[in-house]
């Protein structure tokens, strides 16, 4: 019997080990992997973590990082993976701002379509460069050996260890300003 995910596309490999849901690990391309959302702050400092096994879809679990954020959210600077219609719909209906990139497929699709595809969303070349702040987030998180390798078995654990390292990132920025 194989396995049916919860959110994402179906597995296909072979004779796959049924793994429990509260593991946070999914089968894609590289193995056994899993996928941490997170929301910062301009400043680089964790707002909200969700971990979710590798092969979910990053666009549906927006809205749950930005609920658990926790604070008013004013603009969402995100890479192409979140760039789909019912995100814009739900992030204007929020009032939120958009700034993420069209995928190809979507442009071709808009300009096939003529002068009934409408016009492109809105998108600030200046404001994206900000994104980078999510990356280098994550490259100073995964100094931490157990973070990088995923040791832990549960989901909330690995979420914790990803908190943790959040935390004691934010206390050394907080640190060495200092004079």
């Amino acid at each position: 019997m194989r396995p049916v995910p919860e959110k994402g596309a179906e597995p296909n490999y072979k004779n796959p080990r049924i793994e429990l849901a509260d593991h946070g690990l999914g089968h894609s391309r590289g193995g056994w992997t899993t996928k941490s959302h997170v929301a910062v702050d301009p400043a680089g400092h964790l707002r909200s973590v969700v971990v979710t096994p590798g092969q979910a879809g990053e666009n549906p679990r927006l809205l749950d990082v930005l609920d658990a954020a926790g604070v008013r959210v004013c603009r969402v600077v995100a890479d192409k993976a979140y760039s789909h219609p019912s995100t814009r719909v739900a992030l204007r209906r929020r009032r939120i701002g958009v700034t993420i990139p069209e995928r190809d497929d979507q442009i071709a699709r808009r300009k096939a379509k003529g002068r009934a595809g409408g016009r492109p969303p809105a998108f600030d070349p200046a404001i994206y460069k900000g994104r980078n702040v999510v990356e280098r987030f994550f490259n100073r998180v995964k100094e931490f050996r157990g973070i990088a390798t995923r040791y832990d078995k549960h989901a909330r654990n690995y979420r914790a260890g990803i908190v943790l390292a959040g935390i004691i990132t934010h206390l050394r920025d907080q640190l060495c300003d200092t004079p």
